[in-house]
């Protein structure tokens, strides 16, 4: 791979984990100022603008970059040798970097102060649970869709991160990037950064249990002679 083709890729990567921290953020500072202290209706105009904004970036970023968006999924990428070890942690590091940009791009929009850092509490074992069921639940559509139905990946993230909003009680980060940007927005999608470490460790280790569980799944497949 070329550093010209790696480096497009990288500012596709970047590009898409901005615009995806910017929807987070701006729609939860648009819910909640909008909804009157009604928490539902905020966290639902959440939902729908984050749902639909993964449909249109997946779209648009995964012919270039794979639009990961996540450490989790580029994570899993290597370790099933899908990319090798520098691109990925450099995709890494640009997933962390924009995921922040993408939080002050919304803090100005809003007129928010650029700088913050986040008091809202997200404790306790249930929540962490929540981010391994999430994170399990997401690299399960991941693997599964593009397995068998590989052009209705967008969608299907989409969906289903629209719907984990609501099932789980952490409201679904499932991703380390988006975790620590947002510890940096004391707004209504942030997370304090005593709550991020848990949060972190739940969706890496929800992510290798997927990861095992495919591989589990794909064996018994071939064994079975299905290609």
């Amino acid at each position: 791979m070329s550093d010209h083709h790696l480096g497009r890729r990288l500012v596709a990567e970047g590009l898409g984990t901005a615009l995806l921290l910017a929807i987070v953020i701006g729609s939860g500072i648009m819910g909640d100022r909008l909804s009157g202290g009604n928490a539902a209706l905020a966290l639902l105009g959440n939902t729908l603008a984050t749902g639909a904004g993964l449909v249109v970036l997946i779209s648009v970023f995964e012919p270039v970059s794979g639009a990961h968006f996540n450490p989790a999924v580029t994570l899993a990428m290597l370790s099933r040798r899908a990319i090798t070890l520098k691109p990925a942690c450099a995709y890494i590091a640009v997933q962390v970097v924009a995921a922040i940009l993408g939080v002050w791009a919304a803090h100005a929009m809003f007129g928010e102060p650029l700088l913050q850092v986040s008091t809202k509490l997200r404790n306790g074992p249930a929540l962490a649970w929540s981010e391994f069921v999430a994170t399990f639940g997401l690299f399960a559509t991941i693997y599964g869709v593009s397995r068998f139905k590989t052009g209705s990946v967008a969608v299907a993230v989409g969906l289903y991160i629209t719907a984990a909003y609501w099932f789980t009680a952490s409201t679904s980060f499932a991703n380390p990037a988006v975790t620590v940007a947002r510890t940096l927005s004391d707004t209504f999608a942030g997370i304090a950064p005593v709550s991020a470490p848990a949060f972190v460790l739940a969706q890496l280790l929800g992510a290798r249990r997927q990861a095992v569980a495919a591989r589990d799944a794909h064996e018994d497949l071939v064994a079975h002679g299905v290609p």
